[in-house]
């Protein structure tokens, strides 16, 4: 099957001034009721990371986890949950960053990962980077490393793709928006 971007892009819904006056906020709903962008946006991811050396699957709550688990369970990677403050049982590593919309904290179960692994985050987009920092952040605290921060929807204006390569951490996204496009 061969990736259009067009088409996918064109499944992911614009809702302005959600969920405050100003934003553009980047609905997947629809992409997720198309089996067949679905399956290209899956098929996409795994045909990237098939044969890519990594040992763990991260996916940041909560949009994060519907493409985190489809690839993880293709690829038949362990998947780490990086979750809202105060979701995971058990002993946690919190991280607190900022979003778009204020401050949040991020956390994860402190036996998710061991010396030495090598983790591919995801996330349904990458704007100012602030989940996808706090989730490197939490996977160095744990003596591991990201092999890459991987989304469907890269936002380049609000310049989070950019924080994450200023920390060496390379960045693929399927598609991208300007703060203008509607």
């Amino acid at each position: 099957m061969i990736f259009d971007e067009f088409s996918i892009k064109t499944l992911i819904r614009p809702v302005p001034d959600f969920p405050k006056p100003g934003v553009i906020f980047r609905d997947i709903t629809p992409l997720f009721q198309s089996p067949r962008a679905l399956r290209m946006v899956a098929d996409s991811f795994i045909q990237r990371y098939v044969e890519a050396e990594f040992s763990h699957i991260g996916a940041m709550d909560a949009r994060g986890f519907l493409i985190g688990s489809i690839i993880a369970y293709e690829l038949n990677k362990p998947l780490i949950l990086f979750r809202k403050q105060g979701k995971l049982p058990g002993a946690v590593l919190s991280a607190s960053y900022q979003t778009e919309y204020g401050e949040a904290r991020l956390e994860v179960q402190t036996d998710s990962l061991c010396e030495g692994d090598q983790v591919l985050i995801f996330d349904d987009l990458i704007a100012t980077g602030g989940t996808l920092l706090a989730a490197a952040q939490l996977v160095r605290r744990m003596r591991a490393s990201v092999f890459e921060a991987a989304a469907i929807i890269d936002l380049p204006e609000l310049g989070g793709s950019q924080k994450l390569q200023d920390i060496d951490i390379p960045t693929f996204t399927l598609t991208a928006f300007a703060l203008s496009d509607q």
